[in-house]
C-alpha cells in the first residue's frame, strides 16, 4: 500500500469512473484499475461495486473513501509543514519538460536562476508531453514545461510565453528565395506535419482550413527534431516554432521564414497541482522563465 495507491482510489472514487479517474491523474486506466485491486487484495475487501454505472463505493469502500481522504489531506500538511522549515532558498526545483521547449534557453535559465539562489538547485528531466503531465499528477516533478498546456480539475495553467511559428524548408526550395510566406504560398506543397491527435497539428489544419489552403501531408511525426530530419531528407515543407528551428536557420541548413497567418502560435506555459502552493524556490523560477525570450 503506498500513497499513489490511495490517491488513485479516491480519485477513482470522485470521478465514478476507473477512466475518468486515470484521466484526472494522467495515468491509463488499466494502472487506476490495478491500483484499485491491489488495495482491495491487500484489505481483503471489495471497495467498488463494479456491477454500478457510473461506479459506486461499497459501504466499506465509502468508509475508507472518507478516511483516506482525511489521511491525505494530513499528509499534505505534513509535507508543507517539512517544506516551511528549510531555507526558503535552499532546495531542489524538480521540472518536467517537453524536449521542444529549448535544452539551451531552459540551460541558460537554471545557470542565472543558481546564480542568484547558490543553495539551490535545478533539475529538468526532458520527457514526451503526456509523461509531463504524469511526472506533475504524480508529484515527482515540481511542475511541468509543455505547449498549448490546459487546466483541469486537478492542474492548474501559469502562461510562460508564446513563440510564433514559421515556414520551413531546404535552402533549395523554390519558396526559400522569399522575404516571407503568404498562405496562399502553401497551396499544394508536401508538408510533412505533426501526429493528427496533437493539439498543434490541429491548430496548424485548422488555420489552413480557415483560408481554404490544401497541402499534401506526406509524413507525420510526434516530435520537432524528426520533422526537421525529413525536412533535409526533402521530404517536404512544414510549420514550426520558430525557436525550434532558430539553429539551423543561422547554420544555412534550414531557411525559416515569416508566415502571414497570425494566429500560428504555440503558447508554452507551467503546469502545477492544484491545491498545493509552491515552494519559493519554485516560484521564483518560473517567475524566471516567464522572462524566457529576454534573456
Amino acid at each position: 500500500m503506498n500513497i499513489e495507491s490511495l490517491k488513485v482510489y479516491c480519485e477513482v472514487i470522485r470521478a465514478r469512473s476507473f477512466s475518468k479517474g486515470a484521466r484526472a491523474l494522467g495515468i491509463s486506466q488499466p494502472a487506476a484499475s490495478q491500483a484499485v485491486r491491489t488495495l482491495e487484495g491487500e484489505l481483503g475487501v471489495a471497495l467498488v461495486d463494479r456491477s454500478q454505472r457510473p461506479l459506486l463505493p461499497t459501504p466499506a469502500g465509502q468508509r475508507y473513501y472518507t478516511g483516506i481522504q482525511a489521511l491525505l489531506r494530513q499528509y499534505e500538511q505534513l509535507n508543507e509543514e517539512v517544506r516551511s522549515h528549510q531555507d526558503e532558498h535552499e532546495g531542489t526545483v524538480r521540472v518536467a519538460a517537453i524536449y521542444s521547449v529549448g535544452i539551451q534557453a531552459m540551460s541558460r535559465c537554471t545557470q542565472i536562476f543558481q546564480a542568484k539562489y547558490r543553495k539551490a538547485r535545478v533539475r529538468i528531466e526532458y520527457l514526451r508531453p503526456n509523461r509531463v503531465i504524469e511526472a506533475v499528477m504524480n508529484e515527482t516533478s515540481d511542475f511541468g514545461v509543455l505547449s498549448f498546456p490546459s487546466s483541469s480539475q486537478n492542474l492548474n495553467v501559469i502562461p510562460l510565453w508564446t513563440e510564433k511559428m514559421v515556414f520551413v524548408c531546404k535552402p533549395e526550395h523554390r519558396l526559400s528565395i522569399r522575404k516571407g510566406i503568404a498562405a496562399g504560398d502553401l497551396e499544394g506543397e508536401d508538408m510533412v506535419s505533426f501526429d493528427h491527435d496533437l493539439v498543434i497539428r490541429r491548430v496548424i489544419d485548422r488555420a489552413l482550413a480557415k483560408r481554404h489552403i490544401h497541402v499534401n501531408v506526406h509524413m507525420e511525426f510526434d516530435n520537432i527534431e524528426s520533422i526537421k530530419e525529413a525536412i533535409r531528407a526533402g521530404a517536404g515543407v512544414a510549420i514550426l516554432p520558430e525557436p525550434s528551428v532558430r539553429r539551423e536557420a543561422e547554420a544555412g541548413s534550414l531557411v525559416a521564414l515569416p508566415i502571414a497567418i497570425p494566429e500560428l502560435v504555440r503558447p508554452i506555459g507551467a503546469l502545477l497541482r492544484r491545491r498545493r502552493q509552491p515552494s519559493t524556490l519554485t516560484s521564483a523560477f518560473i517567475d524566471l522563465l516567464k522572462q524566457h525570450p529576454t534573456i
